[in-house]
């Protein structure tokens, strides 16, 4: 892909208020457009400041497609977690008290049909963290729609938390590994975009004496793997005292290329 036709939001921040020339121009055109949810009232609908003091307005049932359960608790936790955050939407028109009507669901159902019909398996999209759980971090990748990286797909050297590579609200890069197009379900992975073995291992060399995180300690009695980059481990002799985590420096006793290893003391 050239380009990304979605871009998640919030990636690009436009602190510029929109007008209502704009927004009158997006009812015809329907683009999508991106503003700052500002409150959010006790029906959970959402509202929007633009221009002129105009305000636009997202009911409750236009804020989510994906996942959109008709349950009160689910329903205030989505708006109210939106509030001052930055939302696309679609202008659908405007309502006797002049607000503009606004709809996110639309954004998304549009994003879906991106999904289905563009992305493919290998695509590299931008994303935004936008939850991180034990068993991997969702990314928004654009329009709303939200992918998973499991854990094991976010480095080569084994992490035992994703906070460990990722942060809420942080732009990353990411790889699509599988998309379930009926189910909508996106899989992604982080590692492929972190360097090859051959990339990573530039500047490290036989002899020297580098500073590496430790990894596997529990599992590994026979030596240590110690994470030199998140894409690059080496297995270093087994030393008592190494904790998970620690940061140890580490001699390169052996790089072996052609079978992509390293040979690693701990010193």
């Amino acid at each position: 892909m050239k380009y990304q036709k979605f871009i998640p939001e919030g990636w690009h921040i436009n602190k510029k208020i929109i007008g209502t020339n704009v927004l009158d121009r997006a009812i015809k055109t329907q683009e999508t457009l991106e503003a700052k949810v500002v409150n959010c009232d006790e029906n959970y609908n959402l509202y929007l400041q633009f221009d002129d003091n105009k305000k636009g307005i997202i009911n409750r049932d236009e804020i989510e497609l994906i996942n959109n359960q008709n349950n009160a608790t689910f329903k205030e936790n989505i708006s109210t977690s939106k509030i001052n955050k930055y939302v696309q939407f679609k202008v659908k028109g405007i309502d006797e008290a002049n607000n503009y009507i606004l709809s996110r669901k639309d954004v998304e159902k549009e994003a879906m049909t991106w999904i289905k019909d563009e992305v493919k398996e290998g695509s590299v999209l931008k994303g935004i963290v936008k939850s991180i759980q034990p068993y991997g971090a969702f990314v928004e990748i654009g329009g709303g729609v939200v992918g998973l990286i499991h854990i094991e797909d976010m480095s080569i050297a084994r992490i035992k938390s994703p906070k460990e590579r990722v942060r809420i609200g942080q732009k990353i890069n990411i790889m699509v590994k599988s998309i379930d197009k009926e189910q909508g379900k996106i899989i992604l992975t982080y590692k492929e975009l972190l360097g090859s073995w051959e990339e990573n291992i530039q500047g490290i060399e036989e002899g020297s004496t580098i500073v590496g995180k430790a990894r596997e300690v529990e599992k590994c009695k026979n030596g240590i793997f110690i994470e030199l980059k998140p894409n690059l481990v080496g297995l270093a002799e087994y030393k008592d005292g190494i904790e998970y985590g620690q940061n140890v420096n580490v001699y390169v006793k052996k790089i072996i290329p052609e079978k992509k290893k390293i040979k690693l003391i701990i010193v």
